[in-house]
């Protein structure tokens, strides 16, 4: 008996006390853990973490009085599409989760989000910028703004901070993220500047290295900026091969290029260019700082943009379960009742900014910020700009 006694006393020291009798809640990830972006999988995986140790360290997620300790299940869905559909398969009907965080770009969020709407089950994109992600899906939120919002933002920061009249634009046909803010911004640019002002729309497709051609059409063209709305792995080598060329003008990007991994694989070439994204870590402040300094005390590296919308995305959800005032056990119900509190928040103070889910569709009204690379590398606030 005493060697019995003993041995819970030493497990007591390993589980905490909360643990023991605790009822778990479930939310999958579905994230490129490997892939042409893994940055942006260490990232959600690494801020979702963090969370998760908050939360289950002060004993729990407490739901109507009762604490609730946080499992969380992550599946790698190799930056593919298909991959992302089976991840979402496997984390809604295998692990039965009550909600999945991600994918997080559009070209795996897309699928995913119609398994996880015909699965009636919330899913929440931290980072797919494209409409359809959430179009005629009431399962399916976002913590981002999106890509109609997007690109007349940077159409209008190119005109009036750039002076720019004449603008030229290279992206990937065929992938939703950059396809469809490549296009947003030609429509709002030609707006502001009258047909024909976007002087090249030149294109290629996944995996292509050599922009040579493309950027020699566009140089042609004289634009005064060059828009790049492609992800952090694929703007070095742009914008390397543009100035090889001869170009000389300002690249603009977008909320792709918020990774952390950017400046590691760009360096002196992005310096001094500007991005839309999300939120900027430089010279942040409150809870947002004290975000950063928590994330960089316990990883050694400062989050990115994709970091910080995953705490937002999860802390959403979290939010959502609180507010549903009970779990009763039934899958089926507690996700039903999970997707009418998502869709009642109101004013959430997340960690890029305040959202809420005003409309009939699960995108947050929030605000974008307008990064500048400074000479250091760092993302720093440059202004803020909102609906």
């Amino acid at each position: 008996m005493k060697k019995l006694l003993a041995a819970l006393i030493a497990l007591a020291f390993v589980f905490p006390a909360a643990a023991f009798g605790a009822d778990t809640i479930k939310i999958g990830f579905n994230i490129p853990l490997t892939g042409d972006t893994p940055k942006v999988g260490e990232m959600s995986k690494l801020s979702a973490e963090m969370l998760k140790d908050k939360i289950n360290k002060a004993g729990g997620l407490d739901v109507g009085g009762k604490k609730y300790l946080l499992d969380f299940i992550y599946v790698d869905n190799e930056a593919k599409a298909e991959s992302a559909v089976n991840a979402a398969l496997k984390l809604i009907e295998g692990e039965k989760v009550l909600a999945m965080i991600g994918p997080q770009a559009s070209g795996r969020a897309i699928p995913a989000a119609e398994v996880a709407n015909n699965n009636k089950t919330v899913m929440v994109s931290a980072w797919s910028t494209n409409p359809k992600t959430t179009l005629d899906r009431p399962y399916i939120f976002r913590a981002c703004f999106l890509d109609d919002f997007q690109g007349p933002v940077a159409a209008k920061f190119a005109t009036e901070q750039l002076k720019a009249k004449k603008a030229a634009v290279l992206y990937d046909v065929a992938s939703d993220y950059p396809k469809g803010l490549a296009e947003f911004f030609k429509k709002d640019f030609e707006k502001l500047h009258g047909a024909g002002s976007v002087v090249a729309f030149e294109t290629f497709t996944t995996k292509d290295v050599d922009f040579s051609a493309q950027l020699t059409k566009i140089i042609k063209a004289k634009p005064d900026v060059l828009f790049v709305p492609q992800y952090y792995n694929e703007v070095p080598l742009i914008i390397k091969q543009a100035r090889e060329l001869g170009y000389k003008g300002p690249v603009l990007g977008s909320d792709s290029w918020g990774s952390a991994e950017l400046m590691n694989l760009c360096g002196d070439d992005c310096k001094g260019q500007y991005f839309v994204t999300h939120y900027a870590a430089a010279g942040a402040q409150g809870a947002t700082k004290e975000f950063i300094d928590a994330f960089n005390a316990k990883y050694k590296q400062i989050p990115d943009d994709v970091g910080a919308l995953t705490w937002d995305a999860t802390g959403i959800v979290l939010k959502a379960i609180q507010d549903m005032g009970k779990l009763t056990g039934d899958l089926d119900k507690d996700r039903e009742a999970l997707r009418a509190a998502m869709s009642k928040i109101r004013g959430y103070d997340g960690i890029t900014g305040k959202m809420s889910f005003a409309g009939k569709t699960g995108d947050p009204i929030k605000c974008a910020v307008i990064v500048k690379i400074s000479d250091k590398g760092e993302f720093t606030f440059f202004k803020s700009v909102c609906p």
